[in-house]
């Protein structure tokens, strides 16, 4: 698969741009602030309908603008896919594949499958456990575009019964009363649902991911002990019932709706949920050591690196090999780790690359380059 062409309208700091690629290696280069950035952010945006750079959609669309719209031409097995995204202000955002309008959004997700290298990638590492969450949600609904949907009602059910719980603490309602335990019967019964389909779909990638990390790391770093797993909040995951002899989500559910009601006279003392995949971790380990709070800053960008080279892999392993995007990396890295990425971002069928001077990029990533100045870009 790879990006045919790409075109911006109010997206960021450009009115208007519209670029023709081939497959290999293009770089933007351009100093910081002229917009080089917020290209491969648009390619990103296409396959996971998410920034990797900020949380919300709003601060995509031009300043002035109440829409901003990425239009992009994908080349694979032999056929062109045109998919257009509207990224609306206030209201729904927009999309279409192939000139015709689609239900929703999300309908284009899967048709783009990218995997984004950046300066921000340390959190995955040393951030908080929401961001290795959120990366395991970007290559999973990438993967299996359902659970974009899967995660938004998980959203929205986690909202409301926070809101039942709150107004319950605030309140003093006991848990006795019938119209409460109703009302959050019927949410407990879609959060387990729900919950139950995110922690087993990440569960499943991490097991496809950790020989990849390994290998990965090793490739970059030399040899080492290194491990990733996934550790649910739920303490019934690791009891009996993990042991039955069910399913994945069957487990998990069953788990679920144990931790749920041991917890739940501090979920209503407290007002918040305490059970569910929005409080999992995913562990890094390196020679027996969490990775967090004891790896070197080498050892970290390492970590990070493999991360996202073993996303690229799974995502490979599909049988789509993805759009490897390198926004300005090269700069945060010693020599020896910017050859070894180099090595291996030469497999991808695609690569992006954004650099403040050209003299960044190793020569064994050269091909084309467009010039970014002022949210221009033009063919060097």
């Amino acid at each position: 698969m790879w990006l045919q062409a790409l075109s911006l309208t109010d997206f960021r700091s450009y009115s208007q741009a519209d670029m023709q690629f081939q497959p290999g290696v293009t770089t933007f280069v351009g100093m910081n602030g002229q917009g080089k950035t917020n290209i491969v952010e648009a390619i990103g945006y296409l396959a996971t309908l998410s920034s990797h750079r900020v949380a919300a959609d709003v601060p995509l669309i031009r300043a002035g603008c109440s829409s901003a719209v990425v239009r992009a031409k994908i080349h694979e097995d032999d056929r062109s896919v045109a998919v257009d995204i509207q990224i609306n202000e206030r209201g729904s955002n927009k999309a279409r594949i192939n000139q015709s309008a689609t239900t929703r959004a999300r309908d284009i997700l899967g048709i783009v499958r990218a995997v984004i290298f950046a300066p921000e990638d340390l959190a995955l590492v040393r951030g908080e456990p929401s961001d290795r969450r959120r990366f395991l949600d970007e290559i999973g609904i990438q993967r299996h575009p359902r659970l974009a949907g899967v995660r938004a009602d998980y959203d929205k059910v986690l909202k409301q019964r926070n809101a039942l719980l709150k107004n319950a603490a605030a309140t003093g309602r006991k848990a006795a009363d019938p119209t409460f335990d109703s009302t959050l019967s019927v949410w407990n019964e879609q959060l387990t649902q729900l919950g139950s389909d995110i922690v087993a779909s990440r569960t499943e990638l991490v097991d496809d991911l950790r020989p990849f990390v390994q290998q990965a790391y090793g490739a970059i770093a030399g040899d080492a002990q290194v491990d990733v797993a996934y550790r649910p909040s739920s303490p019934a995951i690791s009891d009996e019932i993990w042991r039955i002899d069910a399913s994945l989500r069957e487990r998990v559910s069953m788990a679920m709706d144990v931790d749920l009601e041991s917890r739940a006279s501090d979920e209503l003392r407290r007002g918040i949920t305490l059970v569910g995949p929005h409080r999992d971790e995913v562990e890094l380990m390196l020679n027996g050591f969490p990775v967090k709070g004891y790896a070197s800053h080498g050892e970290s960008w390492s970590m990070a690196l493999a991360l996202r080279l073993a996303a690229a892999d799974v995502l490979r392993s599909d049988g789509v090999d993805p759009i490897v995007i390198l926004d300005d990396v090269f700069a945060e890295l010693d020599s020896t780790r910017r050859s070894h990425l180099a090595e291996l971002a030469q497999q991808a069928t695609q690569v992006f690359i954004t650099a403040a001077v050209a003299q960044d990029v190793p020569v064994e990533l050269s091909g084309a380059r467009f010039d970014v100045r002022m949210g221009q870009v033009e063919a060097a």
